[in-house]
C-alpha cells in the first residue's frame, strides 16, 4: 500500500501551488496538503505533525521544504521518503533578512501586492507563455492569505535554523528538485543540500526557475512519481 503523500506549499502559497502534482499523483495514493501554520519553522513542523498520519512520504517547496526538513528532524521514523523543491537548508544570511524587512514595511503600509511582487519577481521564473499566469496565481494566493500570514512567513524565513546536522543524519531516500534557472535558490545551493544527505539525489529541471512544479509540471510530476515508486532499501 502506498504511503500517504504530504505536500507542504511554500511562501504565501496554498494547495494550488501543487495542483498539477495533486492531479497526477492523487490517482493512486492519498494526498494531504498542509500549508505552513505558525510563527517559526519549528512551530510549523509541530502543528503539521499533530494532524499527519503515522507514516507518510513528504514533499515541500521553499518555505514548505524548510518545514519538511524540520518534520524529518522531529519525527524521522514517520517519514518514508522526502522530496525538497527549491529549498535552502542553511540559515538566512543577514543581507537577505534585511531585504525581507524592507518588504515587510511595504506590506504593512497597505502594499502587500507590491511586496509579494518583490519577493517573487518576474525574473524568478523562466520566460514562457504561461509565466504571467503563474505569477498572477501566486499573487491571488498571497492576497487570499493576507498580511498576518505574510508577516509570519517572513519571520519564519528570517529565523530559520541551519539544518545541516539534520540532513547529514537523515536515513531516508531523498530527491532534490531544482529549477535550472532559479535565481532565489540557485542550483549550487541545492547541490549542497543533496550532498549533505546520505541518500540524496539532485535532479535539475530544465527551463524552470523557482517554481518548477508549476513551470514544468509534467517533468516534476514524472520525477516525483518515479521517486515515490522507488525502493526503500538503502545501502
Amino acid at each position: 500500500m502506498n504511503d500517504p503523500l504530504v505536500l507542504i506549499p511554500g511562501f504565501m502559497a496554498d494547495a494550488r501551488a501543487f495542483l498539477p502534482q495533486i492531479m497526477h499523483l492523487g490517482s493512486d495514493r492519498a494526498v494531504i496538503v498542509v500549508p505552513p501554520q505558525g510563527d517559526t519553522i519549528e512551530q510549523m513542523s509541530r502543528s503539521a505533525l499533530a494532524i499527519l498520519p503515522d507514516r507518510f512520504a513528504l514533499v515541500g517547496h521553499g518555505l514548505g521544504g524548510e518545514v519538511a526538513i524540520d518534520i524529518l528532524r522531529r519525527a524521522g521514523k514517520r517519514v518514508s521518503r522526502i522530496a525538497l523543491i527549491s529549498t535552502d537548508p542553511l540559515s538566512e544570511p543577514p543581507p537577505v533578512a534585511a531585504a525581507r524587512e524592507a518588504r515587510l514595511v511595504t506590506a504593512r503600509s497597505g502594499r502587500l501586492a507590491e511586496a509579494l511582487h518583490e519577493d517573487l519577481p518576474e525574473t524568478a521564473l523562466v520566460a514562457s507563455e504561461w509565466r504571467a499566469e503563474v505569477l498572477a496565481m501566486m499573487q491571488e494566493m498571497g492576497a487570499a492569505m493576507g498580511l498576518e500570514t505574510y508577516v509570519r512567513h517572513i519571520r519564519a524565513l528570517q529565523r530559520r535554523p541551519d539544518q545541516q546536522k539534520t540532513l547529514r543524519s537523515a536515513r531516508v531516500p531523498a530527491l532534490i528538485l531544482a529549477g535550472a534557472a532559479d535565481p532565489l535558490v540557485p542550483v549550487r545551493r541545492q547541490e549542497v543540500l543533496a550532498g549533505l544527505m546520505p541518500f540524496g539525489r539532485l535532479e535539475v529541471i530544465a527551463e524552470a526557475g523557482h517554481l518548477p512544479q508549476l513551470e514544468q509540471p509534467e517533468a516534476v510530476s514524472t520525477a516525483l512519481r518515479g521517486f515515490l515508486a522507488g525502493p526503500l532499501m538503502l545501502r
